[in-house]
């Protein structure tokens, strides 16, 4: 059986979030048997590492799943919207967020962490900021400098 830190790029931003990259199928038994209840997948469904079935798999082992599909090139202030309602849905669960690599993630848990859970910009950026700088671009630049009064418009 894997561990947490078999899955790609896996970090635990808080004792209830995790992150990650795509996790393999057998991996989603790894993150019911660590008391994660709910799974929400940022990446595309036609991702090339994505799993077509992976709704059935996480909702088979007894975990709820959300899919809300981000657009590499164009993340949105709805993307946001969508995901801090549906992070407040599960507040209190143990939360599993992916994408493809933990890039995505990593720029929507920012925000969730400073606006929801108070956090500082530096402590609410992931260990992916590091691995994820050199191929940063201005439209993640821009998701990033997003506010509160941004994603209220």
């Amino acid at each position: 059986m894997s561990t947490l830190n078999d899955i790609l790029n896996f970090f635990a931003l808080d004792d209830d979030i995790g992150t990650s990259g795509q996790p393999r199928a057998e991996q989603f038994s790894t993150l019911a048997a660590a008391g994660y209840r709910a799974v929400i997948n940022l990446a595309m469904p036609n991702g090339e590492n994505g799993l077509p079935d992976e709704g059935a798999i996480v909702t088979s082992l007894g975990m709820r799943y959300v899919h809300i599909p981000v657009v590499w090139e164009r993340p949105t202030v709805d993307d946001l919207k969508t995901f801090l309602g549906v992070m407040q849905v599960f507040a209190g669960q143990k939360i599993h967020v992916h994408c493809a690599l933990n890039f995505r993630v990593s720029g929507f848990m920012f925000h969730y962490l400073r606006w929801v859970r108070g956090r500082d910009d530096e402590s609410a950026r992931s260990p992916m900021f590091a691995r994820w700088a050199p191929y940063m671009d201005d439209t993640w630049r821009a998701f990033l400098a997003l506010t509160p009064a941004d994603v209220a418009a």
